[in-house]
Formats: structure tokens, sequence, C-alpha cells
């Protein structure tokens, strides 16, 4: 058991302010909310706060295909009409518009999780969090269900410099279709998603029988649900399931998607989970036991259409990374008219009638664990040299066009400034004394 765990936390407000259009269901602004409430019941004061590096494009080809990763840079909202056939090649368009300041989202969110992982691997941290990314659709060569550049994916290649085998998991409404894509065939990544499948859900996939091929045979696992599923099936199946698959697979770290559509109530979810209900069962409860196994652990976000409640979940699940228990009651902050009129942090649970019966589930349940029984031990991995972290070019001031506008971001990186939300320890942007 580590005396006290070592919890960094990535969030740029930039990351907030990007706007999918009228109607869109993702709604970046959700993530502003998540940070002001995490302030207001003064969980930053337990944690490393850091604004992330916005990732490189050479960083985001590392998994992505150059020429995709060079479009997302060059397109515009001004200048899309140009690009009909690239639009549709790269899956842009309805479900992922092309609106202002589109890669420079991709850049930060993605920087968050790449900035994680590595803080994992250089033992800075035990538990690093990035609300922001989690978006578990993209492919290599194009966008998917409100996903651009797949963070997932680049912070786990990241993880794979240290570690001989990590273990990702995912518990959004739907099935982690990309990053099971990108490890499909290795022992290197075992994939474990929990999600609605079936009545033409999205994605489509995550059936049972998809379980990896190749050397990647047995090693991506699928926990295919029906509409409804409660707290007590919910959590009972991922403690049994979860509990087996460290056992039998040993990872040496673990990624964590905590996409918040799984909650009752959510635009697009049809599940009846609660954030932390009766008897601590819930969402926040899947948090709880993977926490419990002591591993470096990488936590996300991801979707989540209902930005009251997503504020609510990733809140509480910061609290149970940092093991403390916060009051139902809100505490007054910049967001706090969208949490009435009862001003609570705990939502009920919901009322769709659940389509999974107990035998439906004692077989997905027999079927995943008869297939982990395939791994008879954990694969060992020869490990070579490991690759160093990205060079990183700094800025040369007398390169800089005074004329071009420069972003806040950029900015901040260039004065040092008293951050109102930091002190003491955890001021990451503190005055330094001169060397």
């Amino acid at each position: 058991m580590r005396s006290k765990d070592r919890i960094s936390y990535f969030y740029d407000g930039d990351v907030g302010s990007v706007y999918f259009g009228p109607n869109h269901p993702m709604k970046p602004h959700r993530l502003c909310m998540t940070h002001h409430l995490v302030l207001s019941y003064e969980l930053h004061k337990k944690m490393e706060i850091y604004r992330p590096h916005k990732a490189y494009p050479v960083e985001l080809a590392q998994f992505h295909s150059a020429d995709y990763v060079e479009f997302l840079h060059r397109i515009t909202p001004d200048t899309q009409h140009l690009f009909s056939n690239e639009l549709a090649r790269y899956n842009l368009g309805e479900d992922c518009p092309v609106f202002e300041n589109l890669f420079e989202f991709c850049q930060i969110y993605a920087g968050g999780t790449i900035d994680a992982a590595r803080r994992l691997n250089n033992q800075l941290s035990d538990i690093a969090i990035n609300w922001a990314g989690g978006l578990h659709h993209a492919k290599k060569c194009e966008a998917s269900g409100f996903c651009y550049i797949n963070d997932l994916v680049l912070g786990i290649l990241e993880l794979l410099k240290h570690h001989a085998r990590v273990l990702y998991i995912d518990i959004d409404v739907h099935h982690g279709d990309g990053v099971e894509e990108a490890f499909y065939f290795t022992d290197r990544v075992m994939t474990v998603s929990f999600h609605k499948y079936g009545d033409k859900f999205f994605p489509g996939t995550g059936d049972v029988k998809e379980i990896g091929e190749r050397e990647g045979k047995f090693y991506a696992i699928n926990v295919p649900l029906k509409d409804g599923i409660d707290d007590t099936s919910f959590t009972r199946l991922f403690k049994t399931i979860i509990a087996k698959v460290v056992e039998v697979y040993q990872p040496g770290v673990i990624v964590l998607q905590c996409g918040a559509d799984s909650l009752a109530g959510d635009r697009l979810g049809c599940f009846n989970l609660s954030i932390d209900g009766a008897n601590l069962l819930g969402h926040a409860e899947c948090v709880r036991i993977v926490k419990k196994f002591n591993l470096p652990l990488l936590v996300t976000g991801g979707g989540g259409y209902t930005k009251e409640n997503v504020a609510r979940c990733w809140t509480v699940e910061t609290g149970v990374l940092l093991d403390s228990e916060l009051p139902n009651e809100i505490p007054e902050n910049e967001y706090i008219k969208y949490f009435g009129p009862e001003y609570l942090l705990k939502i009920p649970n919901g009322h769709i009638e659940n389509l999974n019966s107990k035998s439906y589930l004692g077989t997905i349940k027999m079927q995943v664990l008869e297939n982990l029984r395939y791994i008879q031990h954990a694969p060992g991995v020869q490990m070579q040299e490991v690759p160093p972290d990205f060079y990183i070019p700094d800025f040369d001031e007398d390169e800089q066009n005074p004329d071009e506008r420069v972003d806040q971001h950029t900015r901040d990186k260039q004065i040092q400034r008293n951050d109102e939300y930091y002190e003491g320890d955890n001021d990451n942007d503190h005055n330094t004394d001169d060397v």
C-alpha cells in the first residue's frame, strides 16, 4: 500500500472555450464546469496542477497518419468548402465538424494525456488525471464519434516505452473502438470495454466475440450490455472481470477512460447508473475499484452529454482518487446556476427498464472469464533501450512575428504569473528564485 498517492491534474481553460456548433451534443464547456467544481471543493489543494503542453504534429503522428494530422492543422471553417473530397476521406462533417481552433483543441487534450503518461513513466506521479482526454473513437486516418485525435492511443504508446503491459479500461456507454483497433494485434495492451451494444447503437462494434487477433488474440475484452443496466449489476460485473484481468494479465500501469455518458439521464446514453449511489455503488465505484490495485493510473474523461452531470461525476471521481469525501451540497462557484434547483452533487438512478437479465449477464461473464483462461501467464517482453521523450523545440523570440495574434496559452507560457488557483507546495507556476 502506497503511503499517499501523488496526484497530478492537467487542465487548460482554452479547451473548454471551443464550440462544436448549434445542436451538437458535444459541449467542451463541461470541462470548465468540471474544473470550477473541483476548485469549489478545494480539491486543487491536494493535487499538483499543470497546464499541458500543446502536442506537436510530430507527436500526434506517432499514431495518426501524417497527412490526416496535416489536414486537421490546415483546415478552418472558412476554407472547408474548398476541400470536400478530403472532408469525406477524413470523415469530417456532421458528427465531427470543422470549427474554430479545432487543431489547438486537439493539441491541448492530447498534450494532457501525453504529459500524464510521462509523469507516470518518470515516477513523478502515482495517478495522473486529464478530464479533457478520453476521445476513444478517433482512428489512425479519420475522425469518428466527435473524436479527432485519439489521445488514449498516444498516451498508451508513451506508457509502452516504460511498461511491458498496459491495461486499458473503458466505462463510456459507447464501445472504445479506436483504442481496441489500434492494439488489436498485440498482447502488450489489453483493452477492456463495458458498453451498450445492439440496436445499431454507435459505433456498432464491441461484441463479446471480438477478442483480438494474431498476437493480440484474447487481449481484447468486450462486455456488451443492453439498455437500463443499474448500479448493482454493472459494478458487480465490473469488479469480477477487472479483478480477474489484473490477476491474469499483471499490467504495469492502467489507463481508465471514465466516459460519463453511461450515467442515468445522459442525452445520448441509455444506462441507469448513478454517480455514487446507495452503498457507494455506481460509476465512481469503478474508479474506486481500479484505484485499489495500487498500480500507476492514468485517468481520462470521455463522452458525457448532460454537462452538469458530467461535471458532478468527474468531480466526485477526482475526490475518489484523492480519498476525499465531498459534501453533497455544491459550494458556490462560477457555474452554480447549472446545478439547480437542488444544487446537489449526487444524482438519482435512472428509470429505464433494465433489459439485462441475470442469465444474460451471467453468460457474458462466463464467456469473458473463459477467454481469460487462454492467457496462461502475463506475456513477457524483451525491453529495448527506452526511446527518449520527444524533443520539444523552445520558442525563438527573435523569430516570432510581433504582428501575429498570440493566443492565451502562448502568452501564459512566456510570463510568470501568480495564479489564484494554486498555492503552497502544489503551485507549479510560482515564482522561483533566479538560478
